[in-house]
């Protein structure tokens, strides 16, 4: 079996980070799922991608992340019509757009900016 690679390893440390403060932030100590408006807590939510985590450019996007129920997450692929219409009355139309455009930049993040985002997150935590 194929090792990961350090930068491998620290991306998924990043993942587990940056998705604890996105659940925390969004549900102290209760929130809503941003795609259908269910009632959520830390336990019950995942940190939920509008544009697709492979797109590097925005995975760790504050506006691009929110705390969403894991019905809507994992076994609604998203319910993307709803998360875009929560992501409008959250932060507008025009910062929406720009997400859309945006998941289109290239972004590769090195070793160091993501021992950074690491270190920054816990720190938020």
């Amino acid at each position: 079996m194929k090792e990961k690679s350090s930068r491998s390893k620290k991306i998924t440390k990043l993942d587990r980070v940056f998705s604890e403060f996105i659940r925390k932030r969004d549900t102290t100590p209760y929130g809503y799922c941003i795609s259908c408006n269910k009632i959520i807590t830390y336990d019950t939510c995942d940190c939920g991608h509008y544009v697709n985590r492979k797109h590097m450019s925005l995975r760790y996007d504050e506006l691009n992340c929110n705390a969403q129920c894991r019905s809507c997450n994992r076994f609604d692929e998203g319910n993307l019509q709803g998360y875009r219409r929560g992501l409008l009355k959250k932060i507008g139309e025009e910062a929406t757009d720009m997400l859309e455009i945006r998941k289109h930049n290239q972004s590769k993040l090195s070793e160091v900016e993501i021992d950074i985002l690491i270190a920054y997150y816990k720190k938020k935590i």
